[in-house]
């Protein structure tokens, strides 16, 4: 089975992983160094077995609810091929090293990291900035392009959580930069990560109704409708955490019709470099063949069904209708080959869980050279000596930072940092 062979494989790991207390992170006295806003990274990859465990609960509640497994073979290993290959980018903590830069040149003041006045305000900054980046992935063209990726799966499950785009990241970190202004890193980091968090559990149709939770968190009733292609679920409930920013901006929709999932288009496919890559090429091709350089631009900044002479998110009219009777693609396949795949699937799992593992580390020294000032030396070092990222000397001299500013024990094996 493939989630148990999962939770396997990735316990196994995390006891090959140097385990940072959350504790100390939050409550010690480097509240704003740099390895403490890297270490916080971890959070999302030491919480993989429990997402693996999550999916293996809810195949279990789905068949004693409905008799039948809450998701696909071959659209779940589509949806975690499309999650490893968005955290193999060699510059994913972009989001992060603009928000320390930005910290670090241009803040207009302080707010105390201990605070808890200081946790509620980025609570809902975090919160509120989601929204705002993930509505406008929905009505700018150009980033529709990188975001329908989460919602080209015509299943709706915990997979579905883990289905991520190569290239959203590259755009999100923008609307996180005022929050530098005055918001520690190390809080920032905290609530990014659990923000992230928090929607992996809303992916799932076990779950019906929250009662009066549905007022104010974002529930898996109100995110079932995001991911509808119904007409009255198109572009609607974009928060994360909250639901009310979606009720303020009158963006909300409750569940109402039963929800048919995917894009209005559905993509027929489950090879994930081809649901990566062919809405830009779609992009690409609609931006030649559209007249005029006004009509261009709006291509790529006006919403995904925009056409010259129409509103700039298209016509709502023009959304297929729901009929009822639609089809998951789902191409008939032996089951000796569904056995192959969980088989080999599972092993390249290993390999990236051991990968992610190795790669995360070095993140630490990014930071740094952002952060030049604290560590000039080692910036020339790195530029001389060390242009991949990954190697020896990076991952010592990382966990010489975690453990000089005591976040990890003392070693006495550790080489000195000027050696490094």
């Amino acid at each position: 089975m493939l989630p148990l062979s999962l939770i396997y494989l990735s316990m196994r790991n995390m006891t090959n992983m140097r385990i940072i207390q959350l504790r100390t992170l939050l409550f010690g006295n480097v509240s704003n160094s740099i390895s403490v806003v890297t270490s916080l990274l971890q959070i999302l990859f030491q919480s993989i077995p429990f997402f693996v465990g999550f999916i293996a609960l809810e195949f279990i509640v789905s068949w004693i609810q409905k008799r039948k497994l809450s998701g696909r073979i071959n659209d779940g290993i589509s949806s975690l091929s499309l999650g490893i290959l968005s955290r193999l980018v060699s510059f994913r903590s972009l989001d992060l090293i603009s928000y320390v830069y930005v910290w670090d040149n241009y803040r207009l003041f302080e707010l105390p990291w201990h605070s808890p006045w200081t946790w509620y305000l980025t609570f809902l900054g975090v919160d509120f900035t989601y929204y705002w980046f993930h509505r406008i992935s929905h009505e700018v063209n150009l980033l529709w392009a990188a975001h329908q990726i989460h919602h080209s799966s015509e299943d709706y499950n915990l997979f579905t959580a883990l289905r991520q785009s190569l290239l959203q990241r590259y755009t999100s970190w923008v609307f996180n930069l005022p929050m530098a202004l005055f918001i520690p890193p190390s809080v920032f980091a905290v609530h990014l990560q659990f923000n992230l968090l928090y929607q992996f559990w809303i992916h799932t149709e076990v779950i019906t109704n929250l009662g009066p939770l549905e007022f104010i968190l974002n529930t898996p009733s109100h995110h079932r409708v995001h991911h509808g292609r119904n007409p009255y679920c198109i572009d609607k409930n974009y928060g994360g955490t909250l639901i009310i920013w979606d009720r303020i901006f009158g963006t909300f929709e409750a569940e109402d019709a039963k929800v048919v999932y995917g894009l209005t288009q559905p993509v027929n496919s489950f090879e994930p470099i081809l649901l990566q890559l062919r809405p830009l090429a779609h992009i690409w091709n609609t931006f030649w063949a559209t007249p005029g350089f006004c009509n261009k631009l709006s291509v790529l900044f006006k919403g995904p069904g925009w056409g010259p002479g129409k509103p700039r998110l298209g016509l709502p009219e023009e959304i297929p209708v729901i009929t009822g009777k639609e089809i998951p693609y789902n191409p008939s396949v032996p089951a000796y080959l569904n056995c192959y795949a969980v088989v080999h699937f599972a092993v390249i799992m290993d390999l990236y869980l051991d990968l992610l593992a190795t790669v995360t580390v070095s993140n630490a020294c990014l930071y740094e050279i952002v952060r030049c000032k604290y560590c000039p030396h080692f910036k020339r070092k790195i530029v001389k000596e060390h242009e991949s990222c990954g190697t020896c000397k990076w991952e010592a001299w990382c966990e010489h930072e975690f453990r000089a500013r005591g976040a990890l024990p003392p070693s006495k094996n550790l080489p000195p940092a000027s050696n490094i």
